[in-house]
């Protein structure tokens, strides 16, 4: 990671040889992390090897911290992004049963059903959920309020519970 893009250390939750565990910067979801490589690649194939053989273990701590001590009903780990300058990293998010009801009281979402074909296995998936974060969360000038642990807390509680 470039330094114009380093983590401030209050973001910070642990660190493996491999991977770097921080919570997302600009995020007001209590637990949302960000897992990223140590390795300067954004190539799942050119990561060392050592990195690799780690890399279930490192998700599992965080799915577990997140699941257990924070609560989360869900937890979607998943890779997004390219931005030149940053490692290859993936997205841990947690959707808590509180960010689950403001999804269905916000009518605005209720598009999202319109591109649908016949009945999904649930009435929703992680995709919206997703979506939903993002914009509510760490777009929005002015995010719902948090039920549960604040973002410097969750901090807290995560770096207590993920001890590599």
């Amino acid at each position: 990671m470039t330094s114009e893009h380093s983590i401030p250390p209050q973001y910070l939750i642990g660190q493996t040889p491999g991977w770097r565990v921080n919570h997302r910067i600009n995020s007001a979801l209590p637990g949302y992390v960000i897992i990223s490589s140590i390795a300067d690649t954004n190539s799942l194939a050119d990561l060392p090897a050592e990195a690799l053989a780690s890399m279930g273990t490192v998700f599992a701590k965080v799915q577990h911290a997140l699941s257990d001590v924070l609560g989360a009903e869900r937890v979607y780990i998943g890779r997004y992004g390219h931005s030149p300058g940053y490692p290859i990293h993936f997205h841990a998010i947690p959707i808590y049963r509180w960010v689950e009801e403001l999804f269905w009281k916000d009518d605005r979402y209720r598009m999202l059903e319109r591109f649908s074909h016949g009945p999904g296995e649930t009435p929703t998936d992680g995709a919206e959920l997703t979506l939903f974060v993002w914009r509510e969360f760490c777009e929005r000038p002015d995010p719902p309020p948090v039920k549960g642990p604040s973002v410097t807390e969750s901090i807290s509680m995560l770096r207590q519970a993920i001890q590599f």
